[in-house]
């Protein structure tokens, strides 16, 4: 599973401070210490060696000793000035703090007690350093959806019980069902429900603002195998993605919009036309294959083309075999067949008793 962003920042400051007091260390060392792999802690190095402070050119940039780490020794020979106190001037701090309040009044902050109880100290810490000018941020978010439901959904979540949801997709179904709430999260300006759906049997990610009613249940979440509902720690909506994999863009008709919402994307954009752009990364080409010929009508354009082509093969290699069996006998003992000798019906060809 992909490691969110923030998650692998915080480990890469961690480095350069841990390195510049403790002086050289071992990969094994580090990749205990850090949880994670040696490779890792040499890729998190390679990421360091290209950072640094603006102007970016080789004396502006984190340095370590690369003859030692040929002997798998990381060795800091210059933090520039990662390690220091963050000096904050006054307009910076004030949109520290606007930003900490929005983060604070957030559902999804508000539906975790850890994490707003990390958000509140340090905006008190941040309000207080910066004195009367924090006093002048006012900061009102506007809702997301209806404030009944981001009440119930923040509820849930906080108390650990299940909620029984009306919800309608963007192919205008609506459902009902019962979800154990996992993480509320926002991206692109949408907040969403990530839930182990009841009904799938699976995690699902429910759109805050397409949930028509949602009413807490007395019954409290249950325990789901984390090898089937995935890592919470890395959602479904992170920008990162497996290092490598390739990407397809896919332009789908409106009807099969769904698919942005629950494959994992990207970026997602609404096109002019009414059609809507999905960018994934293709982990498996298998799995992406299966999902384009499931949905072949509504597929208007793929690329890299040769994503395309290898779809187009194996739908022309499933009509040949299918055609090869022999077409299906209709009513009145004619041939019941597409353009191409493909059955029109749905069943196994073969003749009709």
């Amino acid at each position: 599973m992909a490691e969110r962003a923030d998650d692998r920042l915080v480990r890469l400051l961690g480095l350069v401070a841990f390195l510049d007091g403790a002086g050289p260390v071992r990969v094994e060392e580090l990749a205990d210490r850090f949880g994670v792999t040696p490779r890792q802690v040499r890729e998190d190095v390679d990421a360091l060696w290209v950072s640094g402070t603006p102007g970016y050119m080789p004396d502006d940039l984190i340095d370590f000793d690369a003859y030692s780490l040929e002997d798998g020794v990381v060795s800091l020979t210059q933090a520039r000035g990662m390690t220091r106190p963050l000096r904050l001037g006054t307009r910076e701090a004030v949109a520290l703090v606007a930003a900490l309040r929005a983060m604070h009044a957030s559902p999804a902050v508000q539906a975790d007690r850890r994490r707003a109880a990390v958000v509140a100290s340090a905006l008190d810490k941040l309000t207080a350093a910066t004195g009367e000018a924090a006093g002048a941020v006012d900061v009102q978010l506007e809702g997301e959806g209806d404030p009944q439901v981001v009440a119930a959904v923040t509820s849930a979540l906080a108390e650990g019980r299940r909620l029984h949801l009306r919800y309608v997709n963007a192919a205008d179904v609506t459902t009902e069902r019962d979800v154990d709430p996992l993480r509320l999260l926002t991206q692109d300006g949408a907040m969403y429900l990530v839930g182990w759906c009841l009904r799938a049997s699976g995690r699902r990610t429910f759109r805050v603002d397409r949930i028509l009613a949602a009413d807490v249940l007395q019954e409290p979440v249950a325990e789901h195998d984390v090898t089937v509902a995935g890592d919470l720690g890395a959602d479904v909506w992170a920008s990162v993605a497996h290092r490598g994999a390739p990407v397809a863009t896919l332009t789908l008709a409106s009807a099969a919009r769904w698919v942005a919402e629950e494959v994992p994307a990207e970026s997602v954009r609404d096109l002019p036309d009414g059609t809507v752009e999905v960018r994934l990364r293709v982990t498996n080409p298998a799995w992406l294959r299966r999902l384009l010929l499931a949905n072949a009508p509504d597929v208007v354009a793929v690329d890299p083309p040769d994503v395309a082509r290898d779809v187009a093969q194996a739908a022309r290699g499933a009509l040949d075999a299918y055609a090869a069996t022999g077409p299906a006998t209709g009513p009145g003992g004619g041939s019941a067949a597409r353009p191409g000798g493909v059955p029109a019906t749905g069943t196994a060809p073969g003749p009709v008793g």
